[in-house]
């Protein structure tokens, strides 16, 4: 990881807890947290990935603990959370980046498989921040949920994706207004084409990432750790007065609208 622009310890004697924190973006989120203080608590599918990611973070002095168990199923994951909480006392800011996706044409993309992109991106965000929330009213917090610009942008064999996306995106808003009185602040940042994750060799195999790289106005792809410091800025002190709004961080792709995308793909 490139060393950190930010000030050390920014996030000092907080504790947060990461979804999807085993690996991609969620991991190197959760890293950052720990650099700059965060006791971390990772929560994800396969208890593997999430002992890597805390094997990591407790060798560069860091404080992580690591709780198996799918965002979809809510007894599980309240359970999880309130582990992490009485674990790392208390909870002050909670990441949503647990996801699922895959390329399919609307036109041949089976009910189950929209039901399950949704069930995870759209539902396991909502579960998430519902059970953040008994923790969080105690003493504000941040939430901030990873998303993506098929939340605005048309993107083909994308549907199932951009719905969740986009539901994201209202659901941020409507709990900053909902919440904000209690001191809970909520946020989100949408990625573009970030380079080293699942999500781009899935969307953007083999030729496919060169013809994608080669339309981004600023000529490459993002990195997690941009997303990572990112995330950092909006449950940091420098980010008090930012809720209900979504960075996004696509390099200027979404500036041209599908055009990249259809290109991409032969259209």
């Amino acid at each position: 990881m490139a060393p950190s622009v930010f000030a050390p310890n920014l996030l000092a004697g907080k504790s947060a807890l990461v979804t999807g924190g085993g690996s991609g973006i969620g991991a190197g989120i959760a890293r950052l947290f720990a650099q700059h203080g965060a006791k971390v608590a990772l929560v994800g599918r396969t208890a593997q990935k999430l002992e890597a990611t805390a094997a990591a973070i407790t060798a560069s002095g860091g404080v992580a603990t690591v709780h198996p168990c799918d965002v979809r199923d809510f007894p599980a994951l309240e359970k999880a959370f309130d582990d992490a909480a009485s674990a790392n006392g208390g909870l002050d800011v909670l990441v949503n980046s647990a996801a699922g996706n895959f390329l399919a044409p609307a036109a041949t993309l089976s009910a189950n498989g929209f039901r399950a992109v949704v069930d995870i991106d759209l539902c396991g965000t909502f579960n998430a921040c519902r059970a953040a929330f008994a923790h969080l009213s105690k003493r504000g917090g941040s939430i901030v949920s990873i998303t993506a610009t098929q939340a605005d942008v048309p993107t083909p064999l994308q549907c199932h994706a951009g719905a969740a996306k986009a539901g994201i995106a209202k659901l941020t808003r409507d709990l900053a207004l909902e919440w904000g009185k209690l001191g809970i602040r909520v946020m989100a940042v949408a990625p573009g084409p970030i380079e080293d994750t699942e999500g781009m060799s899935r969307l953007a195999p083999g030729d496919a990432a060169d013809k994608l790289k080669s339309r981004v106005p600023l000529g490459r792809y993002g990195t997690i750790d941009e997303i990572a410091g990112a995330t950092l800025f909006l449950v940091s002190p420098a980010g008090a007065y930012v809720t209900g709004a979504t960075l996004l961080m696509d390099g200027g792709t979404s500036l041209l609208g599908p055009g990249p995308f259809l290109e991409m793909m032969g259209g």
